[in-house]
């Protein structure tokens, strides 16, 4: 089968890399092109070394692209991080069409935070999609899905990186194998059960110390390490990265405005919310890395009744 890899970055070299060891036929790699002073994307130095031809159309709507691409006479398309739009008239020229990854269990939150988002509103599991794209975002059939569970202390960083990246390259491989077998399904996605929330930007990154530790502490770790949850001291940007919640007790022990720092120590600082109190754990400040919070509160000489807003 002649197979025509799509995508970019660690993921999209990971899946060309895992497609070569067990010797797939790779005709083409199509990469997303480059930003004005941008370092190579990974998996074009990946498909480059393999000897590989590449190719990083600006555009997926023009005929002359399609041209370039039925010239490989593709047998199938798989797609491993793909941002750019790609309209079905290139996407069903693979003899067998294309396969795509989507770190969510579609139909529920399409969109590019597909990661992101369970974790900020608290579920349990997530996973991740293997479809067969359409014109719309993320709406084709389902391939495949795999499950994974989300803990109280999986970040996007650990669900992605330890589980939903492995994962997907492993899925991407069975896939392939269906698709050559004849026994790959299409299955139909429940528009009723389907979901979809934006990027997860900045503004959405923001901290509002006058909520529960149950709403504070997943935002912050479904942001971490990006966009990165963030709260301003002294008019200046602080993004928080690690914390411990430390629920109320007894109500009378909170005390404090909602964003106060109560103690300062050598591993940290801790925030006053309304159900209790925050120990803040690893920071960045706007002006330096990423450091623990006790060694930057040192540094700045935070002091207990500071506020965070």
């Amino acid at each position: 089968m002649r197979i025509v890899v799509h995508g970019q970055q660690a993921f999209g070299k990971a899946v060309l890399e895992a497609l070569l060891k067990r010797g797939e036929n790779i005709v083409g790699v199509y990469v997303a092109p480059e930003k004005p002073g941008q370092k190579a994307d990974p998996l074009k130095e990946a498909a480059l070394a393999a000897k590989l031809p590449v190719f990083q159309p600006a555009s997926y709507r023009k005929p002359e692209v399609w041209e370039e691409f039925k010239a490989l006479k593709p047998d199938l398309q798989v797609m491993a991080f793909v941002t750019l739009f790609v309209p079905e008239e290139f996407l069903n020229i693979p003899t067998h069409g294309s396969i795509q990854y989507h770190p969510s269990l579609l139909p529920a939150y399409r969109g590019a935070s597909a990661i992101n988002w369970p974790i900020i509103l608290g579920e349990k599991e997530t996973g991740l999609s293997i479809f067969w794209p359409d014109n719309g975002l993320d709406t084709g059939d389902v391939l495949l899905q795999k499950t994974t569970p989300i803990s109280p202390k999986d970040t996007l960083g650990t669900v992605y990186f330890d589980r939903l990246f492995p994962m997907g390259v492993d899925a991407m491989l069975e896939s392939v194998d269906l698709v050559k077998a004849g026994k790959a399904p299409r299955i139909k996605q429940d528009e009723s059960k389907a979901t979809y929330e934006g990027r997860a930007t900045a503004d959405i990154a923001r901290i509002d110390w006058g909520k529960s530790w149950r709403q504070i502490d997943p935002l912050i770790r479904g942001c971490n390490p990006a966009p990165g949850a963030w709260t301003t001291i002294d008019g200046k940007n602080l993004q928080i990265f690690d914390i411990q919640p430390l629920p109320a007790r007894d109500p009378k022990g909170i005390g404090g405005k909602y964003g106060e720092i109560v103690d300062v120590s050598a591993d940290g600082f801790t925030v006053v919310v309304p159900d209790g109190r925050i120990k803040v754990l690893r920071v960045k400040p706007a002006d330096g890395p990423k450091v623990a919070a006790g060694e930057w509160a040192a540094a700045a000489k935070l002091a207990v009744g500071a506020r965070l807003v």
